[in-house]
């Protein structure tokens, strides 16, 4: 049965009043006598009134702000995805009065991030959308915006312990779950694992610490504890130089590697290695649809990518900032988005065709 769209004129009849006197009760505004005020409220309940935010916002011509802090996609490619998400989101927002700006950071310079932030507070938007991959840093301008009553929504990692209006991404703690299961399967005989952490300050990266609980939990299992040692490194070296170095290091003393866990976008580091070395017998999983990760798993060097759908994640965090300014949408705090294990073989099916 069609739904039947009940109007404000509808409950002003039904309760034999002004469609003004309805209105004020709506939007608590102006005084009501009591009496009054719960003869509509009743009536609005009865048939189940739900305001068109939608007509409402095109007809009000009031515009939305929306600042993102995101980290540079010319320094790193994986910042490109979620750019085109909320790029495209706006797109299909803007009918409704909303606008974004970006404030783009240095992902390698605290500084960098802190002076972006410091330019956001001085805007005062409407709502913030950011990607705080400096934990530590983030922490001050999360209790500002709280106070300036400035929603702001993490995307790509989550952070315990704060407000944010919502928090979209992976589940960082079941996606290092999900890497070992998946090395798991193709690892034959006892050996070492390597968790490689490429280019990333650890102690500033809550969702990469999640990430290697998750995987460490996995495979500190009853029926893996006594097969695999679980290590973990840091491995980081400037731009234009390799990890060659160092993994040789990390071989030299850890002959029994047989599998690399990149927690990160990182893993066509490791696979140029692997390649240069000719180490067939090393498995390689690591994060995310690049260009040179694609060429890898390809090669079969990479055996596993996850996808952590960074231009989903870019998309949904301005979309909900939207249903919550524009729409007054009830908004969940936590929005996961699926981790899809990624082959050679079903790769075509991720790729833009554009």
């Amino acid at each position: 049965m069609k739904k039947r769209i009940v109007r404000i004129k509808d409950i002003a009849e039904k309760a034999q009043t002004s469609k003004g006197t309805v209105d004020r009760v709506l939007h608590n505004r102006g005084r009501v006598a009591d009496d009054v005020r719960e003869r509509i409220l009743s009536i609005i309940k009865e048939l189940n009134y739900e305001p068109n935010f939608i007509a409402q916002s095109l007809k009000s011509q009031r515009t939305y702000n929306l600042a993102v802090l995101i980290p540079d996609p010319d320094a790193d490619s994986y910042w490109e995805a979620p750019k085109k998400g909320l790029e495209k989101a706006e797109k299909e927002l803007r009918q409704y009065g909303v606008y974004i700006s970006l404030f783009i950071f240095n992902s390698h310079e605290e500084q960098s991030f802190i002076s972006k932030a410091r330019e956001v507070s001085k805007e005062h938007p409407d709502g913030v959308l950011i990607a705080p991959v400096f934990y530590k840093e983030a922490l001050p301008f999360f209790e500002e915006w709280a106070n300036l009553n400035i929603p702001y929504v993490l995307f790509n990692t989550q952070i315990e312990h704060v407000n944010p209006l919502c928090y979209i991404g992976q589940d960082s703690y079941r996606s290092g779950s999900l890497a070992a299961k998946i090395l798991s399967f193709g690892l034959q005989s006892p050996g070492t694992v390597l968790v490689a952490h490429v280019n990333e300050d650890i102690s500033n990266s809550a969702h990469l610490i999640t990430k290697e609980a998750g995987f460490r939990d996995y495979f500190g299992a009853d029926k893996h504890e006594s097969k695999f040692k679980i290590i973990s490194r840091e491995i980081n070296f400037p731009d234009g130089e390799t990890l060659d170095d160092q993994l040789d290091a990390i071989l030299t003393e850890e002959p029994e590697i047989k599998a690399v866990y990149v927690t990160n976008s990182k893993a066509f580091e490791v696979a140029s290695y692997l390649e240069k070395k000719a180490l067939t017998d090393i498995k390689l999983v690591g994060y995310d649809l690049l260009k040179p990760n694609l060429n890898y798993l390809e090669k079969e060097i990479i055996n596993f990518l996850i996808n952590q759908n960074p231009l989903g994640q870019g998309y949904w965090g301005i979309h909900q900032l939207a249903n919550f300014l524009v729409f007054k949408k009830d908004i969940q705090p936590i929005k996961f988005l699926p981790l899809d294990i990624i082959t050679k073989e079903n790769l075509d099916y991720y790729l833009d065709p554009q």
